[in-house]
C-alpha cells in the first residue's frame, strides 16, 4: 500500500490531481465559511466534493438538522462562488482534538468513606481485592 501511494504521489499528474483537489476543497471550505450563519459555520465543515455532491461533517445532530434544511440555499450560494453544487450531504462528524486530554479532578475520600473501606479491607481475607482497598485508601486524597 505503501509503495503504491509513493508511487502515486510521484507520478506528477497524479499529484496534480490531490493538489488541485485539495485546493478545491479549501475554496469550497472558505465559501462556506462565508455563507453559512456564524454558529454553523464554527460546527460544520467541507468534508469533500465530488461531481456536484458536497459532503459537509456537523459537529452535533442539531447543527446537522439545520444545515439539512438550508441545504438547498446553501447549495445555490456555493455554486455561485465555485463549482456546481447539486446535492448537499450532512454527515454527524464530531471534531477529535487528539492533542488535547481531559484531566479529571481528583475526588477527596469523605472521612465516613475512608472508614468504611477501612472496616471492609479488614474483614476481607488475604487477597487482591484485600489489597486494592488498602492501595486505594493510601494513595487517595483525604477530606479535611
Amino acid at each position: 500500500m505503501h509503495a503504491s501511494l509513493t508511487t502515486f504521489l510521484d507520478d506528477s499528474a497524479s499529484a496534480a490531481k490531490v493538489m488541485a483537489h485539495g485546493r478545491l476543497l479549501l475554496k469550497l471550505s472558505r465559501r462556506f465559511e462565508a455563507i453559512a450563519p456564524a454558529g454553523l459555520a464554527r460546527a460544520a465543515r467541507v468534508a469533500n466534493y465530488k461531481s456536484g455532491k458536497i459532503v459537509i461533517h456537523a459537529d452535533n445532530g442539531a447543527v446537522a438538522t439545520k444545515i439539512r434544511q438550508m441545504s438547498q440555499r446553501l447549495c445555490g450560494e456555493l455554486s455561485k462562488g465555485g463549482p456546481e453544487c447539486n446535492v448537499m450531504e450532512v454527515k454527524v462528524q464530531p471534531r477529535q482534538f487528539p492533542s488535547q486530554s481531559i484531566s479529571s479532578t481528583p475526588k477527596p475520600l469523605s472521612g465516613k468513606a475512608s472508614r468504611t473501606i477501612a472496616a471492609t479491607a479488614s474483614n476481607l481475607p488475604q487477597g487482591r481485592l484485600r489489597a486494592a482497598l488498602e492501595h486505594l485508601l493510601e494513595h487517595a486524597a483525604k477530606q479535611e
